[in-house]
C-alpha cells in the first residue's frame, strides 16, 4: 500500500469520535482507490527508500552512546508512523479465522493470493454490522493501520465492513434465512389455517402508515362486526424489530384474539429491514394464533413472510384473507339458498302437474262427494268420542273428589296437629299438678323440720343447756352419785366442749 498525502489531522480521540459518529449514523464513506495504498518496492533493495519512517538516528544525542533503542521504543515509533500514514484505508480480501469473543470484539484475518493481514473490529463497530462475518466471505474493510505492541504485529482496526459485490443487508438476509430454515420455521407442516369467522383481529403496525387505513377500510366494508385490536409500533429504524416482536407476543397472549396481521406499506430494503430481523421472525413462529404477514408490495419479500402462516401481497390483501372464510361462507350460503329455492319451486311445479293429472281421471271425479260423506262420519265419531271422554272425565273427577275428602280426614298433618293439641293440654295439666304437689310437699317438709328442731338436743343446747359426759365420753352423767370428787368430766355446749374436774358434790 502507498502512503497518502500528508494533511493535518485532529487528535486521535477526536478522530475516533468522528469515526464512531459516522458509523452510528450509517454514513458510508465512498470507497477510495485501493491501489493508492499499495506499497512501492524499494529500488535495488535499498532500505533507505523509506525515509518517512521515524527511526532513531544513531547520531541523535537523545539515544544512547551506542545508538541503540529498545524494542518498545522502536515498536512505538513504528506504530506512530503507521497510524499517521494509514489513518484511513480501504482493504479488500477474504475473511479467515473469524472469531467473536465474549467481550463483543471481532478478530479475523484478511487475505488474498499473496499476503494476509490481521484485523480487529471492536464491539462499538460490530454492533452496527448488518451481517455476520464468516470464513470465506470476501469483504471490503475500512479502518486504520496500527500495531499490536505486545506481539509486534501490525493490524487493521476496522470501523466499517461490507461484503464485496453484494450488500450487507442481502448477506444478513441470507444468513438469517438459512438459520431459520435449519430450525424448521419454514416447514409447511407448522403452518396453521386461518379461522373461519374471526371475532377479534389483531393488527401490529404503525398508526401513521397507510397500511392501517387500508386494513380498516377493507374490514369495515366486508366484515363490520369484526373487532380490531391495534398494537401501535414503529415499523422501521433502530429498535423497530424489538417493538414489532413485542406487539406480536402481547397480542398472541391477549384473550379472544383469533388472528394477527403484521405489516406495513412498501419501501426500500432498508425500510423493510425490521421484518427481516430474527426476533420478529421467531415472534411470528411462537405466536399461539395464526399470523398473516403483509409487508410492502407484492414484489417485496421478507423473512416474516416465510415464517408466517399466510403471506399477503399487501395490507389490503391481508384484511381480505383474514375474513376470506366469512366471505366464502356467505357466498356458499347464498349459493345453497338459490339451489334450495330452485329445488322447492321445481318440486311444487311437479306436484301441481301430478295433481292436475290425477284430477282428470274418471275415478277421481266423485271424490268430493265421498270426501263429504267421510267428513260427516268423521264428525259423528268425533262427537261420540268427545261425549264419552267428557263422561269418563266427569266420573274420574267425582272419584278423585271423594278420595280427596277421605284423604283430608286422614291427613297425617291434621292428625299430628290434633295430637300436638292434646299433648299441650296434658303438659299444662302435668305442670299444674306438679307445682301443686311440690308446694304441698314443701309445706310438709317445713312442718316436720320445725318439729324436728324442737325435739333436737342441739336445740336444747342452743337454749343454754349443756350435756355432761364422763372422762372417756362413754356415758352421760345424769346423777351426781355416779362421779366422785376429783374425777375429770367432759361438758358439751352448743358451741364447743369443755374439760372440768369435780371439786364438790351436793
Amino acid at each position: 500500500m502507498r502512503n497518502r498525502q500528508r494533511r493535518p489531522t485532529a487528535p486521535r480521540r477526536d478522530r475516533d469520535s468522528q469515526r464512531r459518529h459516522r458509523s452510528c449514523h450509517g454514513h458510508r464513506t465512498p470507497k477510495p482507490d485501493v491501489s493508492r495504498y499499495r506499497g512501492r518496492v524499494p529500488r535495488n533493495n535499498d532500505v533507505t527508500a523509506t525515509p518517512g519512517l521515524p527511526f532513531a538516528n544513531p547520531h541523535d544525542p537523545r539515544t544512547s552512546a551506542h545508538g541503540i533503542i529498545t524494542v518498545t521504543e522502536l515498536t512505538s515509533q513504528i506504530r506512530t508512523t503507521l497510524e499517521s500514514s494509514f489513518a484511513e484505508v480501504w482493504v479488500e480480501g477474504e475473511i479467515t479465522n473469524s472469531r467473536l469473543w465474549k467481550t463483543g470484539h471481532l478478530y479475523f484475518t484478511l487475505r488474498d493470493e499473496h499476503a494476509q493481514l490481521k484485523a480487529v473490529m471492536f464491539r462499538s463497530a460490530v454492533r452496527y454490522l448488518r451481517f455476520t462475518p464468516e470464513d470465506g466471505l470476501r469483504v471490503v474493510a475500512r479502518g486504520r493501520v496500527s500495531v499490536y505492541e505486545p506481539k509486534g504485529e501490525y493490524q487493521i482496526v476496522c470501523e466499517h465492513l461490507q461484503p464485496q459485490g453484494i450488500g450487507a443487508l442481502q448477506v444478513a438476509f441470507e444468513q438469517v434465512k438459512r438459520k431459520l430454515s435449519d430450525d424448521g420455521l419454514f416447514d409447511p407442516e407448522r403452518k396453521r389455517p386461518l379461522p373461519l369467522l374471526p371475532r377479534q383481529i389483531g393488527v401490529v403496525t404503525s398508526l401513521d402508515g397507510a397500511a392501517l387505513r387500508d386494513i380498516l377500510q377493507v374490514l369495515t366494508r366486508r366484515h363490520q362486526t369484526a373487532h380490531v385490536v391495534i398494537y401501535p409500533t414503529r415499523v422501521q429504524g433502530e429498535g423497530a424489530a424489538a417493538k414489532i416482536a413485542e406487539g406480536i407476543e402481547r397480542l398472541s397472549q391477549a384473550e379472544g384474539i383469533d388472528v394477527i396481521i403484521v405489516g406495513r406499506g412498501g419501501g426500500s430494503l432498508e425500510d423493510l429491514w425490521a421484518f427481516n430481523e430474527e426476533p420478529v421472525a421467531r415472534a411470528v413462529a411462537a405466536a399461539t394464533v395464526p399470523v398473516i404477514s403483509a409487508v410492502g408490495h407484492e414484489t417485496d419479500t421478507t423473512l416474516s413472510d416465510f415464517v408466517a402462516d399466510v403471506r399477503a401481497a399487501t395490507p389490503s390483501a391481508a384484511a381480505e384473507l383474514a375474513i376470506a372464510g366469512r366471505t366464502d361462507l356467505v357466498d356458499r350460503v347464498d349459493q345453497l339458498t338459490g339451489r334450495l329455492r330452485a329445488a322447492v319451486l321445481d318440486a311444487l311445479r311437479r306436484s301441481r302437474t301430478r295433481v292436475l293429472e290425477l284430477d282428470r281421471r274418471p275415478g277421481v271425479t266423485s271424490w268430493p262427494a265421498r270426501l263429504a260423506s267421510h267428513g260427516r262420519h268423521t264428525a259423528e265419531l268425533t262427537h261420540a268420542i268427545s261425549s264419552a271422554l267428557r263422561e269418563a272425565l266427569a266420573s274420574r273427577l267425582s272419584h278423585v273428589h271423594a278420595v280427596r275428602i277421605r284423604l283430608d280426614t286422614r291427613e297425617p298433618s291434621r292428625r299430628v296437629e290434633a295430637n300436638r293439641t292434646r299433648l299441650v293440654a296434658a303438659d299444662e295439666r302435668l305442670s299444674a299438678t306438679s307445682t301443686h304437689r311440690q308446694q304441698k310437699l314443701r309445706a310438709q317438709v317445713s312442718h316436720l323440720t320445725g318439729r324436728l328442731g324442737a325435739l333436737s338436743p342441739l336445740g336444747v343446747l342452743a337454749r343454754g343447756y349443756a350435756v355432761c359426759w364422763n372422762d372417756k365420753q362413754t356415758r352421760i352423767l345424769r346423777d351426781s352419785a355416779t362421779v366422785s370428787v376429783g374425777d375429770n368430766v367432759a361438758i358439751r355446749l352448743a358451741r364447743g366442749r369443755l374439760s372440768a374436774r369435780v371439786t364438790g358434790k351436793k
